[in-house]
């Protein structure tokens, strides 16, 4: 396939991360599934989108955990995140 102007939207991405990483309209498809912030306790510091991207790192590489680059969230904050049900789980 040649690249057009058309074409190359589709692929662009946020930033120079991975080819695992998913672009603006991926994201905007998936952020309405993910868990909304908690309305008691403390804010959310990690990115849902950097979490993702590292989930999708570690499926695509088929990399450890504890391989995973520095460039992304913390191990213990992805790890905590899990599919049950086809909804996001949070924690254990």
């Amino acid at each position: 396939m040649a690249w057009t102007e058309t074409t190359r939207r589709n692929y662009v991405r946020r930033t120079s991360g991975y080819a695992s990483d998913v672009t603006d309209r991926e994201w905007d498809f998936v952020a309405p599934f993910m868990p909304a912030p908690r309305r008691l306790g403390r804010p959310r510091k990690t990115d849902l989108r950097d979490v993702l991207n590292a989930l999708l790192y570690i499926a695509s590489t088929g990399c450890q955990w504890r391989m995973l680059p520095k460039d992304f969230p913390p191990v213990r904050r992805c790890s905590d995140i899990s599919m049950n049900g086809g909804q996001w789980v949070f924690g254990h």
